[in-house]
């Protein structure tokens, strides 16, 4: 299978691929006090009671569709994966955004907006080889950071990110006050200056 760019055309079908997963454990965030050291944190994973589902796309200003409706898209990427012809995964990536505050107003970090692969090609590679186009893209623009947001209720998110050489660099108990039990996590990954 493979990957390659495409254009914002291609959203529509981009937001037919399911993002949608069941939540069964969460990340259980804990300070730790350092002292005059610092703070640290501690994620501990713990089962959910009841497993429930969780589809990012239920909010429909939240779809790939919505996107170029709230944020300046022009420069931002899609790369894509198809079997036989049908876009079966992908991933978008945020860029060159100036109102973005996921970018912190920088021009050398890229954000990954949103990887999602079809269920039935979970598993098999197609995260990882995106990730990996997705460093390329970022490093063909300078960037020298790829900046990963998701929540504590994503765990196999977070094991793949850290998977893919991402270290947790921030985390947010209060930045989704529609859901306060979610923690926002922010995942970083250093690019080299040229392709590895």
């Amino acid at each position: 299978m493979e990957t390659a760019e495409v254009t914002f055309s291609e959203i529509e079908a981009y937001g037919r691929v399911p993002i949608s997963f069941t939540v069964k454990s969460i990340l259980e965030l804990e300070l730790q006090s350092g002292g005059i050291d610092g703070i640290g944190i501690k994620l501990t994973n713990r089962a959910v009671p009841k497993p429930y589902p969780k589809d990012y796309d239920a909010d429909p200003d939240s779809r790939p569709t919505a996107w170029s409706k709230r944020f300046d898209t022009s420069n931002w990427g899609l790369i894509a994966a198809r079997s036989h012809g049908e876009l079966v995964a992908g991933i978008a990536l945020a860029f060159g955004s100036p109102n973005l505050d996921l970018l912190d107003r920088r021009t050398d970090l890229a954000v990954l907006w949103d990887l999602r692969v079809e269920p039935s090609h979970r598993r098999k590679g197609l995260g990882a080889a995106l990730f990996s186009a997705a460093e390329d893209w970022a490093r063909e623009r300078n960037c020298r950071q790829l900046k990963v947001e998701t929540q504590n209720v994503n765990v196999p998110a977070c094991r793949f990110y850290q998977a893919q050489g991402c270290q947790l660099g921030g985390f947010n108990q209060f930045a989704y006050p529609d859901q306060p039990s979610e923690v926002q996590l922010l995942w970083y990954k250093s690019l080299s200056s040229s392709a590895a």
